[in-house]
């Protein structure tokens, strides 16, 4: 699968290596697409440096691992080339960085991820990837035993799954949720946000039947 990084910052850069590893092509983009140079060259020939618009063209599926406060903007870019796509959410709004989307994001009262998916009509929003810290991801991807959960949630059924198989792919174990509302449940400040555990006891805090 041909993914695209939209940020290719600690969370950007973490995921997108681990699904080079198992098998993706993965775009990493950036403002300077230049400083990715090692990155893509430690990663071999399936990974790739390129601008938002480079990445958004090339993938199947976009990654956004951006501050919440440029949403807007990457939106009036990217939707039109994103038109189809499957579009993830990893990002959280925080009030000491992006300012005043917090509160539009409050008066949605819908969470981040409906938020987000407001913005991309056309594309099937999933939110996946907010809940862990970039470390923990790196660190705990494909450990022995029971693997950490991650939080899936979007409108679109097939493209849920498909990011359910990514998360897989990275090494954790996804717990779907059927609506993009539902992402409210494990945005930044919930009791699961920033709490690695394992899919039965995410599930359980969620209320999602095992």
């Amino acid at each position: 699968m041909k993914i695209g990084i939209v940020g290719s910052g600690n969370i950007g850069s973490t995921v997108g290596t681990l699904w080079v590893k198992a098998g993706h092509e993965v775009m990493f983009s950036s403002r300077r697409p230049e400083t990715l140079g090692n990155l893509v060259s430690m990663l071999g020939n399936r990974a790739s440096a390129g601008t938002s618009e480079e990445a958004a063209a090339f993938a199947d599926i976009g990654f956004f691992a951006v501050p919440f406060s440029a949403w807007p903007s990457l939106a009036e870019k990217l939707a039109p080339v994103l038109v189809g796509k499957i579009v993830i959410d990893a990002g959280n709004p925080y009030a000491s960085r992006d300012g005043i989307i917090v509160e539009h994001v409050k008066t949605l009262g819908r969470g981040s991820g409906a938020f987000v998916a407001e913005m991309f009509p056309a594309s099937d929003v999933v939110k996946a990837f907010n809940t862990l810290y970039y470390a923990t991801l790196a660190q705990e991807a494909g450990r022995e035993g029971e693997r950490l959960a991650v939080p899936v949630a979007g409108n679109d059924a097939l493209a849920v799954a498909k990011v359910a198989g990514l998360v897989r792919d990275a090494g954790f174990e996804p717990v779907t949720l059927n609506s993009i509302d539902r992402a409210r449940d494990f945005d930044a400040g919930t009791p699961v946000y920033n709490k690695p555990m394992s899919a039965v006891a995410l599930r359980k805090s969620l209320g999602v039947p095992v």
